[in-house]
This record gives structure tokens, C-alpha cells and sequence, in this order.
């Protein structure tokens, strides 16, 4: 009896030893991945074209590597300024993601600067990266030598669209210089047409159309030159710039500070306003109205930046203290590849950071910007968080809803070289 007891408690002993063995492989496995053994994609692409991109390169990842589970792990609200913050508490709580969205050039350098990020030298070098970006490209990602993120897209912040039908009844042609377009703002006016729409309740739109005033009036390597304080902000060129700005606002649409930054290509759409300067997710945005390129609508640089592009880029990287850095690599290598840029890419409306993407698979609008990305000067858009650091464009978004309502040129410029302190 005694016998058959200890073989019995033998077997209990045996059986437990399993169930501790398999359940601390379980843990083990489960820690062994960032995000709960999850590779976590974090972003604030959460609707239309943009969600649809991140869709689809994930899918390409996980047609490579099937065994690594994907976690989009997007924020949807403000435009990025609600995964901003999300972003902003997980990576000062050192609990980043295994990769997220972040733009190219000053907002990126937040992460570099504060230690938060790794260099990617060596899978640039693995996969023969090193002349597949544009150079001026390169710098926005890089300090010291170091790269810290791979781009996947480009958008285009210099570019004024334009309803055709309203230029083609009015025998108008899409201006090129500041002269041009008082001189068709005249006289879409005179016909009481809106010339300008501007749809600006976040601020920005209107900070779009003051940076590339800037562009045009400095040149750019003297744009740059702002953002590293060679140029104060009380210079000339950029007091004329505040002149043509504050010009240009006076043939705008009454509602602009009610309409969120889409209702200004809307305007346009509709034939209510003749114009807007915009980025070029406003592309995106007339294909969600089944609009035609070059039929329903038209496009040029905004006046006085033809040869330049205002580079507005998505990037990712590998934030430090992630578990798997291994699975993020493979992730960046797919989302730096061709496949992995043309399959998003056409659907969010950007072209690929790539210069060597498939043309074949972009619109009218994106084999253009292409052409124009591999020949144009490039220049980090202060706007969207690339030239300059956020405490600094913060204060020039302040500045910029003051000016659009008071227009006084002097207190404008005071505020611009006030704020310029945040630049050193």
C-alpha cells in the first residue's frame, strides 16, 4: 500500500515539474517580444488612404514573416497631436514602442537628443541603402554621422492647387510669382470669387502659407539658415515676407478660422474659392471626392518656390529598450524597401522617400512630384515639426493666429524673433 502511495505521489511530482516547465516557457516567450509579444506599430494613421498604406505594408510584412505577430497600435485624433502625447508619456515612462511615427528632421532630433533612440548605420549598410534617399533627405534623419530613422513617405508642403474650370472661364493662368497672383486675385475678386481658400482652425494651414512665403523670399539655404539663427527674424527678407503675407490674407474666405485644414481644398472643389496652398494630402483628399488631376483640378509650386520642395516626411526608428530589436530591423528593412514604399505609398497619396520606387504605380500628380523630389532643392517644412524644435513652433503657430486677425506686421516679427530664443 505504502509502495503504491509513493509511486502515486511520484507521478503528482513528475506531472507538477512539467506544468512549472511549460508555464515558464509560456512567461518567457510572452516577455521575449516587445508590446506583449506583439510588434507594436505605432501611429496616427487611422482613416482613409493613410490607414489603408499602413494596411498594406503591414501585410507585405506579414507575408515575409509570418510568425511575428503585428500590433497597429494607431491613435486616432488632432491631426497627431493625441498619439504625440501618447508617444510623449510612453517614451518618458521608458515604455516606447517597438517603432513609431514620428517626422523627419527637428521632431525627430526630440528622441535623438534625449538619448531615446538607436543608430541604424548598419541595417542602412546591409541593405545597400546608402544612395537609395536624397542626401538633403538624409541630413533631416541623421546627426553626428549617425542615422536614426528610415522615411517612408514625402509629402510636399509648397504647392498651390487651383479649380480649373473657374481659371479656364476666366482666361486665368496659375501664377508662378507673388506678382501673378495679386494680379489674378484681383480679378477673381472683381468677379467675386474667393480667391484664396484658407481653412485654418488649427493654425497650421496658415503657418503653411508664411513658411513658404519664407522659401520664396530667402532661398533655400537662407530658409535654413533661420532655423540655426544665422538669419534673425527681424532681417529684411523676412519683414517682406510679412508684407506678402499679410497681403495675401486679405483675399481669403471670412470662415477660414472655422473650417478645419481638408475644407480648404473643399472650397476649391466646389468652385467657392479659386485656390489654396496646400500639402499635398490635399492630392489624397480630392481623390476621396472622385476628382480628376489636370480636368477637375490643377496644380504649381507656390509662387516664387519653383525648384524647391518643402519636405514633409514620415519616418520610423528603433527606440532604445525595446525586447526584440530584431523583429523592429526586419520591420524597417520592409518598410525602407521598393515593395514596401510602393505598397504604401499609392494609397496614402504620398510618393516614396525612395528614388529608385516604380514610377508605373503612381498617379499623374506622383510621377510629377517624383520628377521634381530627385531634382529640387529640399527643405525641411517648419509647419509639420522639421525645421524647428516644437517648443519654438508652438509659439510661431501663436504668433501666426494673432497675425491672421490683427495683421500688424511689427508685433508679428517681434513674436517671431522672441520665440527665436527656443532655437539655441
Amino acid at each position: 500500500m505504502k509502495r503504491k502511495l509513493s509511486l502515486f505521489a511520484a507521478i503528482l511530482l513528475v506531472f507538477s515539474l512539467i506544468l512549472t516547465a511549460c508555464g515558464s516557457k509560456s512567461t518567457n516567450s510572452s516577455s521575449s517580444k516587445s508590446g506583449q509579444g506583439k510588434l507594436e506599430i505605432f501611429s496616427w494613421w487611422t482613416a482613409g488612404g493613410e490607414a489603408d498604406g499602413l494596411k498594406a505594408l503591414i501585410k507585405v510584412f506579414q507575408n515575409k514573416y509570418p510568425d511575428i505577430k503585428v500590433q497597429n497600435a494607431a491613435v486616432a485624433g488632432g491631426a497627431g497631436t493625441n498619439a504625440k502625447a501618447v508617444l510623449a508619456t510612453r517614451m518618458q515612462g521608458n515604455d516606447p514602442p517597438s517603432t513609431f511615427q514620428v517626422h523627419g528632421g527637428a521632431e525627430l532630433m526630440t528622441w535623438v537628443n534625449s538619448g531615446k533612440m538607436q543608430p541604424l548605420n548598419d541595417l542602412y549598410k546591409k541593405n545597400g541603402w546608402e544612395n537609395k534617399f536624397p542626401k538633403d533627405l538624409m541630413d533631416m534623419v541623421s546627426k553626428d554621422g549617425k542615422i536614426y530613422a528610415i522615411p517612408v513617405d514625402i509629402h510636399r508642403g509648397n504647392v498651390l492647387w487651383y479649380n480649373k474650370k473657374i481659371f479656364e472661364e476666366n482666361h486665368l493662368q496659375p501664377p508662378k510669382t507673388f506678382d501673378d497672383f495679386f494680379k489674378v486675385a484681383d480679378k477673381l475678386k472683381a468677379k467675386g470669387i474667393t480667391p484664396l481658400g484658407l481653412a485654418d482652425k488649427e493654425i497650421w494651414p496658415a503657418t503653411m502659407i508664411f513658411e513658404n512665403i519664407l522659401l520664396a523670399e530667402l532661398g533655400p539655404d537662407k530658409y535654413k539658415e533661420l532655423w540655426t539663427g544665422k538669419i534673425p527674424f527681424d532681417s529684411p527678407k523676412v519683414k517682406e515676407s510679412a508684407e506678402i503675407f499679410k497681403k495675401m490674407l486679405g483675399y481669403i474666405n471670412d470662415d477660414h478660422s472655422s473650417r478645419a485644414w481638408q475644407d480648404g481644398s473643399q472650397l476649391v472643389a466646389d468652385g467657392k474659392a479659386a485656390m489654396n496652398i496646400m500639402g499635398d494630402f490635399a492630392k489624397g483628399y480630392y481623390e476621396s471626392l472622385k476628382l480628376k488631376p489636370n480636368k477637375d483640378y490643377g496644380w504649381v509650386a507656390s509662387p516664387g518656390t519653383e525648384g524647391d520642395f518643402m519636405v514633409i516626411t514620415d519616418t520610423f526608428g528603433l527606440p532604445k529598450g525595446v525586447k526584440d530589436p530584431g523583429d523592429v530591423k526586419k520591420f524597417l528593412t520592409v518598410l525602407g524597401s521598393v515593395e514596401g514604399q510602393d505598397a504604401f505609398n499609392p494609397k496614402k497619396g504620398s510618393i516614396p522617400a525612395r528614388v529608385d520606387a516604380d514610377q508605373s504605380k503612381y498617379d499623374v500628380y506622383g510621377k510629377a512630384a517624383m520628377k521634381d523630389f530627385k531634382k529640387d532643392a529640399l527643405t525641411p517644412s517648419l509647419a509639420h515639426g522639421s525645421a524647428a524644435p516644437e517648443s519654438y513652433l508652438t509659439k510661431v503657430n501663436q504668433a501666426v493666429n494673432v497675425f491672421v486677425t490683427q495683421k500688424n506686421v511689427d508685433q508679428f516679427i517681434k513674436s517671431l524673433k522672441d520665440a527665436s530664443k527656443d532655437l539655441k
